[in-house]
């Protein structure tokens, strides 16, 4: 079985959301099971599935974390020492060479990638592109949308 990368960080906010879901959500979902099933007749009872269904999924959060964490390979970045080079870890700035926009990302592992707050999957085709580059390197990917091209401003470790 292979071991999946992770950031120290991101394994610290996965292990928050699921002491989380085990201290605070599942009780709270117990209690309302409860309180639902008080009502009486269970098979018209909305708030009961309801809360039924609200628990099979914070169970599988549940599960979903704990594999994901027994599996993972939790690494300290702030540890590699690999220059200006991007390796997994990396906080890369980006910019874009055709429309001169700018961009921060952080190449996580799969488990801890979200977009939003960018955070790129290492399996991602732009970290893919990224990885072994360096400061000042331009670089090229396919995108959904066509090839994108970029010029790294900048690699930091944090």
């Amino acid at each position: 079985m292979s071991r999946a990368p992770i950031t120290k960080a991101g394994s610290e906010r996965l292990r928050s959301e699921l002491e989380r879901l085990k201290s605070v959500d599942r009780p709270r979902i117990i209690a309302a099971i409860a309180e639902a099933r008080a009502h009486g007749d269970l098979k018209e009872n909305a708030e009961y599935h309801a809360a039924r269904e609200q628990q099979s999924f914070t169970e599988g959060r549940i599960a979903e974390l704990e594999a994901a964490l027994s599996t993972a390979e939790v690494i300290d970045v702030t540890r590699l020492n690999p220059g200006s080079r991007v390796v997994f870890g990396a906080i890369v700035d980006l910019e874009d060479e055709d429309s001169g926009e700018a961009v921060t990302y952080q190449i996580v592992g799969d488990l801890e990638a979200d977009i939003k707050q960018r955070l790129l999957a290492v399996s991602s085709p732009i970290a893919r592109a990224l990885i072994g580059k360096s400061a000042e390197d331009s670089f090229e990917f396919q995108a959904p949308n066509g090839t994108k091209r970029y010029v790294i401003t900048g690699v930091r470790y944090n």
